[in-house]
C-alpha cells in the first residue's frame, strides 16, 4: 500500500488511489463499492481493493449490510494512530541502519572512518564517483588534468546530474586535445556546465556539494586508486583550492564544437575569405575565438581539434590577426588583441566567442 514518493498520501503509506477513495469518504456519511467507484472514477473491483486496504489500516468501516456499505473513520483519531505506527517501522528501520553500519565498519577497518574512503580498483573509483554524481544537489567542481579514465566520463553519462545542479570545471590547457576531455567537457557544457583553462593544475579533483571530495592517491597513476575525503576540513581546503584556480584560469565556450557543422559545410566555410572589418575595426566570431584560444595558452593543434576545424584554418585566422595588428610573434599578436579589445567580453551577446 505504499505510496509514490510525490504522492500526498506518501508520508501515511496510503496508495494514490486509497488516499482519493478516503478523501470522498469522508465527504459522505457512507457509499457503497460501486458509488465510491463512480466518484473517485475507477472500476468496482479496484474501488473495493482500496475500500479494504483502508479498512485494514483502521481507516474505514464496513457495515454489515445486504450491500455493504463503507463509512470513514474520524480522520484525526484514526491518521494519528497510522502515522504512529510508521513512526515506529521508521524507527526500527533506523535502528537497523545502525546495525548494519557496525557491521560495515567491522569488516572494512579504518576505510569507513568517515573521513577518507580508500578505492584501489578503477571499477570501483567509477563505480563510487557515478554513485557521488548522482547524488548531488546544489554543485560540482572539476579539475582535469590528464591522464584521463575513461571510466569517468561513462559513470557521468550514466548517472547523469540532477537539475538545478551547478557544473564548473578547469581543464589543464595542454591535455585539452584528449579525445575523453573533450567528450566530457563537451557533455558538461551542453548540460549547462561552465568550463575555463588552466596552464597547470595542481591536482585532479572533483569535489561533490562540498561535503565529499575524490581525488587520485597518485596524480600521475589513476590505476593506483582514489580516495574519496568527507572530513568537513578537507573538503573545504580542496574546496577553497578549486576556487583559486576557477579565479585564475581563462573562460571558454565549447558552443561552437556542440553546434559544429558537418564536414562539408565547414569545407565551404573555411574555403571563404574572411570578412573584411577594416584594419582597425573589429575581427568576425571565429576569429576571436581563435584568438582567446591561443591567448589562453593552447596550440594550433590543440584549437583545430577543440573546434573542429583544421589546422590550417586556425593558422589562417592567427596570420591575418596578426597581419592587422601588425604584430609578429603569437605572444604580440595575443598582447596587441587584448589591449584592442578583441578578447574582452563587449563583442556582442550573439557572438561565439570562447568565453561566452
Amino acid at each position: 500500500m505504499d505510496a509514490p514518493a510525490d504522492s500526498p498520501w506518501s508520508g501515511a503509506g496510503l496508495d494514490p488511489l486509497a488516499g482519493r477513495v478516503l478523501e470522498h469518504l469522508v465527504s459522505v456519511p457512507s457509499a457503497d463499492a460501486d458509488e465510491v467507484a463512480a466518484a473517485v472514477g475507477v472500476s468496482t473491483a479496484d474501488a473495493v481493493r482500496a475500500l479494504r486496504d483502508l479498512a485494514d489500516a483502521s481507516l474505514a468501516l464496513r457495515t454489515d449490510a445486504a450491500v455493504p456499505r463503507w463509512a470513514a473513520g474520524p480522520p484525526r483519531t484514526s491518521l494519528s494512530a497510522l502515522l504512529a505506527r510508521r513512526r515506529a517501522e521508521l524507527a526500527r528501520t533506523e535502528g537497523l541502519v545502525e546495525r548494519l553500519h557496525e557491521m560495515y565498519e567491522t569488516v572494512t577497518g579504518p576505510r569507513s572512518a568517515h573521513l577518507v574512503e580508500l578505492l584501489e580498483r578503477e571499477d570501483e573509483v567509477s563505480a563510487r564517483y557515478a554513485q557521488l554524481l548522482k547524488g548531488c544537489a546544489t554543485e560540482v567542481l572539476h579539475l582535469a588534468k590528464p591522464p584521463y579514465v575513461t571510466g569517468f566520463g561513462v559513470a557521468a553519462e550514466t548517472a547523469g546530474v540532477a537539475d538545478g545542479v551547478r557544473m564548473r570545471s578547469v581543464y589543464e590547457t595542454e591535455g585539452f586535445s584528449d579525445e575523453v576531455s573533450l567528450a566530457t567537457a563537451v557533455r558538461g557544457t551542453g548540460r549547462g556546465g561552465e568550463l575555463r583553462l588552466a596552464p597547470r593544475l595542481p591536482v585532479k579533483l572533483v569535489v561533490f556539494d562540498r561535503t565529499a571530495a575524490l581525488l587520485p592517491v597518485r596524480g600521475d597513476r589513476p590505476s593506483a586508486g582514489s580516495l574519496v575525503v568527507h572530513s568537513p576540513a578537507l573538503v573545504e581546503a580542496l574546496a577553497d583550492l578549486f576556487e583559486s584556480v576557477w579565479r585564475d584560469a581563462e573562460p571558454m565556450s565549447l558552443s561552437s564544437r556542440i553546434d559544429a557543422p558537418s564536414s562539408a559545410q565547414a569545407r565551404g566555410r573555411h574555403s571563404t575569405p574572411l570578412p573584411d572589418t577594416g584594419t582597425t575595426g573589429t575581427p568576425d566570431p571565429r576569429t576571436r575565438e581563435i584568438l582567446h584560444l591561443m591567448a589562453a595558452g593552447m596550440k594550433d593543434d590543440t584549437i583545430a581539434r577543440v573546434l573542429k576545424v583544421s589546422r590550417r584554418t586556425v593558422q589562417k585566422h592567427v596570420s591575418d590577426a596578426g597581419t592587422r595588428l601588425g604584430a609578429r610573434t603569437r605572444f604580440q599578436i595575443a598582447l596587441l588583441a587584448a589591449e584592442r579589445g578583441w578578447l574582452g567580453e563587449d563583442q556582442g551577446s550573439d557572438d561565439a566567442v570562447a568565453g561566452r
